[in-house]
Formats: C-alpha cells, structure tokens, sequence
C-alpha cells in the first residue's frame, strides 16, 4: 500500500497549494495550542471551511493541538476540541497527556495522532503511545532507516516518518534552549530558533544548526521499512515551498524523477542532508541559511505559483446518462456518494441524434474542477437530442450535488468528560532531598539524601549494596533501537544485584520498566505542566513524578494529585538532546574528553554532557539554584553535572540550611511567566 503524503499548511494560501499539487492529507493548525503559533494559522470558522474544502478533494485534516497546556488554559483547551470536532476534522495531532485524555473521553472516535514532540525514538515508545490510547505516531527524524523499520515492526499502530524539511538540533519534546533563553517555549509553539545564531565550538561556526532533511529520494524504502505516511514539516513555509514539497513527493512515489534543484533553490540549509536516515551522523549534516540560499529562491517561485493556481482534476467520477422521451438524467458517483441530476426532456433530432460519444465528450468536459471522469456510461433512446447547453447544466448540477455531500462529514457526538479534580494533600516542609550525579565519584553526604539517582552505566554491585533501595538507576534520556538489547542486559544484571528503581525523562522508560517489573520514577522530561496529566502518569502506575521546570512556582503550587512529585531545585539543566554531538562533530570524541563545550554569540559557555558517546545533553551555561525559596512538592532535585564533590557537598548544604549560593545561578523560567 502506498503511504499517503501528508503535508503542512500554515494558511489558506499553503492549503491551497497542498491541495492542488495532490497531498493526501494535509495538518494545520487553529489559533491556538498548536505548535506553530507564529504561523498564519486558522481561526475556528476557517477551520470549519478548510476542512469542507478538503474534503471535497479527498484530503483528510489532521489538526495540530500539539503544545503543552497548563491548569488554567484547560477550559480554552476543551472550546478548542469542541471546534475541532465540528469542523469535521478527520484526526488531531497531541503532545500533552492532558489533551488525550480530552480527546479520548470527548470525542473518542475521533483519530488521535501522538506529535513528533512525544519524541519516540525506539520501539517501547511506540508501545507506550500504542497502550495509553494514540492511534497513530511520529517516527523521531533521528532514526536510520533499520531502526525505523525496527519501530514500525513492534507495533500494529502505523507510523509517520518526516521526509522533507527542517531539522532541529534537539530530538523534538527535548529543547528548553528557547523557553530558558527567552522565555518563548518550543514545546508551547513559540520557538524562537536561538539554535540558528552563530554557536561555536573550535573551529566550527552555527554548530547548532542543521542543513535540512531531504528523504525523497528513499520514499521506495521508506515504504519498504512499514512507514505508512511521509510527512513534510514546514507550516511557517510560503506556498511555493509546499507545492514543490508536495510534488517532489508525490513524483517519488510513483516512481517518476524529481527536481531536486527546484527543492533545493525555494528552500534549503547550505542543501539537504539525509544523514540520520543513512547513519552518516557527521559535520557534513551541519549548515545554515546563507544569503545564496535565500536570494537562490527568486527563480522558482512563479514556475512552483503555476503548480497551484489552478484546480487540478485529482478526484475521480463515475457518470451514467439516460436519456428517454420523457426525460434526462446524469448520475455521478465518486465510490462514496451518488448523485442524481434531472434535465429537460429531450427533443426529436432533426439532424444528427444524441450518441454515447458526442455526450460523453460534452459531460468529460469538468475543467475549472477537482473531477475527472474515470468511466461513462449511457442509456440514450434513439432520435433523439440534447442541446450543449442542456448537457453542461446537467453535469454542473449533478457535479455541484457531489461537491456538497462531499463537504458535509458528520461531527462526533460529545460524550461525558469532566477533568480530574486536584487532590490537596499537605506536602512535607521543607521537602526532602534527591539528588543525581552524573559520576560515582561526586556522591557525598547520602544520608542526607532521600534518593540517591545515578546513570545506569555507573552503577556498580557494591554501590547497590551500599545504597540500598535508596539508589535509582538514571535511564538514558535517549536510547535509539540499535542499543535496547545492551541496555536492556544490563537492566536485567543490574536488578539480580539489587537494583529496584529507575528514572526515566522519556516515555519509553515506562514501558521498559513495567516489562521488566521495576518501579518507575518519572522525570522532568516528561514535560508535565498541568494537574491532568500528572494524574495520567500517577495511572501509569509510576512511583514519582517530576514537573517540568517550564512551568512557573506560582502554578505549580496549584498542582496536586496522590502520587508524590516535586521539583528540580539545582542544577545546570539539560536544554538539549542530541544525536549527532556538535563536538564530536568539530573536535572529536578524543580531543573533547567528556568535557566538551559550546559558546553562543555571546561569549557564555555552555557544556555538553556525553551520554557514554552514543547521544549528549547541551546543558545550561549557569545552574538553577533556588535555595531558601518556598519550594512546593514532595521532594526538591538537585541535577549534579560536573561539580566536583566537594561543590556537590557545598550545594547540598545550602539546600539544607536554606542559603542562598553567592555563586552564579539562575531562578530559570520559575519566577518568570511563560510564553
């Protein structure tokens, strides 16, 4: 079965184009939570009329309802499933546990779509997706073409894979670096791409920006590999870009050349890479938009304006006419609908009488529409005729008939749905410390400690017997198919030693840890930012949660529910996380040392946390550090990165004693109101 290509549209302009240049679905967005909010966009009426249009061609509309919601916004939230559900939309596209459990009791015929920012990158993601109630999932663009396949394999749900379009320096779901900077959250739609500027490391210049991606010419194998849509990113691109994308896809999948140069001149990065997807993970992925690449688009935009200005006959009609003394009629079909138009009664032929082909040639005539006839079939009693003009009111009624089943698709009923109430509790005060280490040798002062968190590859026997269940095993925050098998053995060594907990910043843990019967602590990865979806992980059955430090104290004192959670309270938090590592990419493995470091315009460092060489965390230039706040939650997490032992001790006991550090530090996005 061919994948159906599944392409962005930003406006009414893009749709149109989308359309026109023959994608099988399109994704948009409305006004808000989603996660292009700086993109034209739809409002609710447009919506509603977006998807009449495209459904008359035969698109489905996927829309976007992708971006992490808090507490308060849950009202406007449910308004904007309420719209989308009238509209007729044919699925939405979630990032936020909150909004599936909305969609899943409201509306649960409804097709649900886990966004690219689920960030699902190895096969118990996907599990995990497929068990909690998603119905389809956004491959990571970090995947190589076995691992894709890998994925697609372990589950029944089917998989999108981007194939064109701009590649982010983060997996999606990971990056802070814009909410931290700037205070505009990516994972709130309104990313303002620092990691396009001028960051550095060595020699090495825009060491966070990647050419983007092109996997057009591998859609064959993309097929091959259980991928059942190609899905183009660009909803910020103009028209032209999508009717080039589009076509360039469509083109690919049936097997015919296509243009690369026009794709390459309307819209690239330094030119494409297909790097992830062929495992050639190296400097040769990196570039930026160049002032060439910019002014190299002028010359296409009108040939790529003609792809869409007109109607393109995409959809297929049946058409029977009977023509009898008494009466005529054109029926047409599209496989879905049939409709009847009556036309006049006929008149005695005095020349030359009506036949199959002098009408067939009159009714074939649907320029100016998305019809085309694919057979005709008459009934017409002979001697007689119709005039042209009788033939062409026939076709344009019965075509105007077909066009306005097409357009009215029935809404989902609502079914009962009311959001889980916050359950109040008191919270120990002050609340007791957890710490992580990033290496054995900075643990100091565990008695002080309720939770000791340590990266699986540097536990040891001896660490668990001296520990206890207070020790819990650190997942990798990314873990990419090729190493599930390994990690998993060392799960299974670990827990005969002792090992009882782990911590996990991806959904994937989840699933890892209830197969293998371990206790799952949740992290800030999770991106929990709201009371709704801290009681969906509380039902997952995890031990602990933590919330994301995105959201400010002043709301996350508003949450609640029975499982305990708590908050990061130190530490030089991870804003990135990557697969192909900038200093690798520039200095090498061996020159870096573990100590790697990238430097932005400015001048401040920010160091690269190396995950046993097999991805990397780009961390925060300065620690948070809110030491003699009035912390809310169950436990306060200190995040130790390459403090030495001895300013982990230091740390520690201005948390003890609620001093606040004279060091360097930062409240990060707590004391500030998040865009």
């Amino acid at each position: 079965m061919k994948p159906e290509i599944l392409a962005p549209a930003g406006g009414a302009e893009q749709l149109l184009a989308a359309v026109r240049c023959g994608a099988d679905s399109v994704y948009l967005g409305a006004d808000a939570f989603n996660a292009r909010r700086n993109a034209a966009n739809f409002t609710f009426d447009q919506l509603t009329e977006a998807v009449r249009y495209c459904h008359t061609h035969g698109v489905k509309v996927y829309v976007t309802v992708n971006t992490l919601v808090m507490d308060h916004e849950l009202a406007p939230l449910e308004q904007t499933a309420d719209a989308v559900a009238r509209a007729g939309a044919d699925a939405v596209i979630l990032q936020d546990m909150a909004a599936l459990r909305l969609f899943s009791e409201k509306y649960p015929t409804l097709h649900r779509a886990a966004s690219t920012q689920t960030a699902v990158h190895n096969a118990d993601g996907a599990r995990f997706l497929q068990d909690v109630g998603f119905d389809s999932f956004v491959l990571a663009r970090e995947l190589s073409l076995t691992e894709m396949e890998a994925v697609c394999a372990a589950v029944s749900i089917p998989a999108e894979a981007f194939v064109h379009g701009a590649h982010c320096m983060s997996l999606s779901g990971t990056c802070y670096l814009s909410a931290m900077l700037g205070g505009r959250s990516g994972n709130r739609g309104l990313c303002a791409q620092p990691c396009r500027l001028d960051w550095k490391c060595g020699g090495g210049d825009h060491v966070l920006s990647l050419k983007d991606m092109s996997l057009v010419r591998h859609i064959a194998a993309l097929r091959d590999a259980g991928v059942a849509a190609l899905k183009i990113e660009g909803r910020m691109k103009r028209p032209e870009y999508v009717a080039a994308a589009v076509t360039a896809c469509k083109n690919a999948r049936m097997g015919d050349p296509v243009d690369e140069n026009t794709l390459t001149a309307v819209f690239s990065r330094s030119g494409f890479t297909d790097g992830y997807l062929t495992g050639k993970r190296d400097g040769r992925m990196f570039g930026f938009r160049t002032k060439e690449d910019v002014t190299g688009a002028e010359k296409v935009l009108p040939q790529l304006a003609a792809l869409y200005r007109k109607e393109t006959p995409l959809v297929p009609v049946d058409m029977a006419l009977s023509v009898t003394e008494y009466a005529s009629r054109l029926t047409v079909a599209d496989g879905t609908y049939t409709v009847t138009a009556e036309g006049p009664a006929p008149e005695p032929a005095r020349t030359r009488a009506l036949d199959a082909a002098r009408a067939q040639e009159n009714l074939s005539k649907t320029g100016g529409t998305q019809y085309y006839v694919n057979s005709f079939h008459s009934d017409i009693a002979p001697g007689l005729t119709l005039p042209a003009s009788a033939l062409n009111g026939l076709r344009r009624v019965a075509l105007a008939k077909l066009e306005a089943a097409r357009g009215q698709v029935p809404a989902p009923e609502p079914r009962p749905y009311a959001p889980v109430a916050p359950i109040r509790r008191e919270h120990p005060v002050p609340a007791p410390l957890w710490a992580r280490f990033f290496r054995a040798e900075q643990i100091c002062r565990p008695e002080a400690l309720e939770r000791l968190i340590l990266p699986l590859s540097q536990l040891t026997s001896a660490l668990l017997a001296e520990h206890g269940e207070k020790l819990v095993g650190e997942l990798p925050a990314v873990l990419f198919p090729e190493d599930e098998p390994a990690l998993e053995a060392r799960l299974l060594s670990l827990q005969r030693a002792g090992l009882r907990e782990v911590w996990t910043d991806n959904i994937y843990g989840i699933e890892l840890g209830k197969r293998l019967g371990l206790t799952v602590r949740g992290g800030f990865g999770l991106n929990i930012l709201n009371a709704q979806a801290l009681d969906f992980y509380g039902n997952q059955n995890l031990a602990s949660l933590t919330v994301s430090f995105e959201l400010p104290v002043k709301r996350v004192r508003a949450l609640d529910c029975p499982v305990p959670w708590g908050i990061a309270v130190y530490g030089r938090l991870p804003l990135m996380q990557l697969r192909n590592c900038p200093v690798r990419a520039n200095l090498g493995c061996d020159r870096c040392g573990g100590q790697g470091v990238l430097t932005d315009r400015r001048g401040a460092a920010f160091p690269v946390e190396c995950g046993e060489r097999r991805s990397a965390s780009l961390l925060n230039s300065v620690p948070l550090h809110i030491a003699g706040r009035d912390d809310p939650g169950d436990f306060r997490l200190l995040w130790f990165t390459r403090e030495t032992a001895a300013e982990c001790a230091a740390v520690m006991g201005e948390f003890l004693t609620g001093r606040p550090s004279e060091r360097p530090r930062t409240g990060g996005l707590y004391y500030r109101e998040l865009l």
